[in-house]
């Protein structure tokens, strides 16, 4: 190969680029598999999720070829206003007595591609009901061949209310007239070492202080193991496989997670914990506009002995469609997903025609219809009240509404019925599976 060339990357630093490639000038590429390896290549590429789209282009003169990516760029510094619910989902804060009490609002700035190197900034000024002050850096790469990079953050937060209990399988509020419940702090700092946007490795280490009042105490002694303030060290260790086609709403590929973390407490009589995690994910082109995908994922928490506070399952930040209103606690958990999509339409990119900056100019705009079944068992010693749900199979299925539009976003309207007989809407701002 005589030239790599790239067009269009006005803020995008060359060596971001090429360090996504598996080939460079000078080497040998087969005619055989010349078009699969430029596509694979051309993905990578668009997988960086900073750019609107890639295009790659190929000329041969005296047998000697020239590659050319051109890329459009997508804006790269979003201020977004705050303007959240104080609760895990819609379901739960609809649920909740005091709903418009239970609103946070604020400043979040992120700017994606800092300094052209792929760099991140995130930074977070919440008020309204949760408090969060927070700045984290992000940095996937550093040399000419971008493999070992580093991340570091600190955050501040407050709440004025903090589920306690669980009792009927869902969350026991306290809100005292004064003063708040829980407070948190931590500082985090690790290392990042990726082969491309597609292979990823992460350590890890950070340092956690917790303190919470004595009526929560009261109300719930297991909530810190019988103490109103802890301190602890997490070290975790994670590695991600991601040959997805896309990472917003993928169609095919696969995708691998695995992640270990050892907490050791500073302050006395709590034992340390060892947390596992894992999932998998396969995606499969049905031909036509019909896609398949499955999901497999599951956590196993060691320690002679949990607090409250970290013996949480699914509900939290997974879940079986359907059972948003319930929290599911314990040690360890299972939860599968498939579903089948159908793509209703696909708008291509809408022009904005009063915009002339094509960053912000074309909006993607497509519709799939899914259906989808979910399972989930969290393992528990005894079964029975307060809380009926963990020892019990956990099933659901569904139909729903993906909708795929601007900057990755992913929003869907899914119908769930449980096995427990149970159905309702459920909203969500990102792909399930």
């Amino acid at each position: 190969m005589a030239s790599l060339l790239f067009v269009g990357n006005d803020v995008t630093k060359e060596q971001v680029l090429r360090a996504e490639l598996d080939f460079r000038e000078g080497d040998t590429l087969s005619a055989a598999n010349l078009s699969r390896r430029l596509e694979a290549n051309r993905r990578r590429l668009f997988n960086l999720q900073l750019f609107h789209q890639v295009l790659v282009q190929l000329a041969c003169r005296n047998g000697e070829l020239t590659v050319l990516f051109s890329v459009q760029e997508r804006w790269y510094t979003f201020p977004i206003p705050i303007f959240s619910l104080a609760d895990r989902n819609l379901r739960a804060w609809a649920d909740r007595p005091d709903k418009w009490r239970r609103v946070d609002y604020g400043l979040h700035i992120t700017r994606r591609n800092f300094r052209g190197r792929n760099e991140e900034l995130i930074g977070n000024l919440q008020l309204g009901f949760n408090r969060k002050y927070e700045l984290f850096y992000e940095a996937p790469g550093y040399g000419p061949r971008r493999r070992i990079g580093v991340g570091a953050g600190l955050s501040f937060y407050r709440a004025r209310a903090l589920d306690y209990a669980t009792q009927q399988d869902r969350l026991v509020t306290f809100r005292p007239i004064n003063g708040d419940p829980i407070s948190r702090t931590y500082a985090t700092v690790g290392l990042r070492w990726r082969r491309t946007v597609q292979a990823l490795a992460a350590f890890d280490v950070s340092f956690h202080q917790e303190q919470i009042s004595d009526s929560v105490n009261l109300l719930n002694s297991d909530y810190f193991l019988g103490r109103t303030r802890r301190q602890f060290l997490d070290a975790g260790l994670s590695a991600v496989l991601n040959q997805r086609n896309t990472f917003a709403y993928p169609l095919t590929g696969r995708y691998a997670r695995a992640s270990i973390v050892y907490r050791h407490f500073l302050t006395p009589g709590a034992p340390p914990q060892v947390l596992v995690r894992g999932r998998y994910a396969r995606y499969v082109a049905l031909g036509g506009p019909f896609y398949y995908s499955a999901a497999a994922q599951g956590q196993m928490r060691f320690s002679r002995r949990l607090s409250y506070a970290d013996n949480r399952a699914l509900g939290y930040e997974s879940l079986v469609r359907g059972y948003d209103p319930y929290v599911i606690d314990g040690r360890h958990y299972a939860l599968l997903q498939q579903g089948v999509s159908y793509r209703l339409f696909d708008a291509g990119k809408l022009q904005l025609q009063p915009l002339d900056n094509p960053k912000i100019n074309t909006i993607p705009l497509v519709l799939y219809l899914n259906t989808f079944a979910d399972a989930g068992y969290v393992g528990a010693n005894t079964r029975g009240l307060p809380n009926e749900l963990p020892g019990r199979l956990l099933a659901s299925v569904g139909v729903g509404l993906h909708l795929v539009t601007y900057y990755d976003r992913v929003f869907t309207l899914e119908y769930a019925r449980t096995l427990r007989g149970q159905g309702g809407f459920f909203f969500r701002s990102e792909f399930p599976i």
